[in-house]
């Protein structure tokens, strides 16, 4: 189900690049350029980063939402696809973390 939402979303987001901005959020975020976006992740990062020092459940799952989201109209607007980052995920199965981060470049 996880991978259809994102499809969907994906579909959206793309649809969005030809938007009104004035009609759509998405739209004004990708007519705001690269700066914007990464304000928005920044920001959404931070209440995320909020709530996971809050017991409230359903506070931490909304600002991941809209986190993921964030991260999703970056990806689109660099002509990402979240496939990419869960083909990344996939790869790194069965790797222990420390040695996935000692095996990247100026590590």
């Amino acid at each position: 189900m996880a991978t259809d939402v994102l499809a969907e979303l994906a579909k959206i987001l793309e649809q969005r690049k030809r938007a009104d901005p004035a009609q759509s959020y998405v739209a004004r975020l990708y007519a705001g350029g690269p700066d914007l976006v990464r304000k928005k992740i920044g920001e959404e990062a931070t209440e995320v980063v909020i709530a996971a020092g809050n017991p409230d459940d359903a506070a931490l799952i909304h600002e991941v939402a809209d986190l993921w989201f964030h991260t999703l109209v970056a990806l689109a607007a660099r002509g990402l696809d979240h496939a990419a980052v869960l083909a990344e995920l996939a790869r790194r199965f069965g790797v222990s973390g420390i040695e996935e981060k000692a095996s990247r470049p100026g590590q």
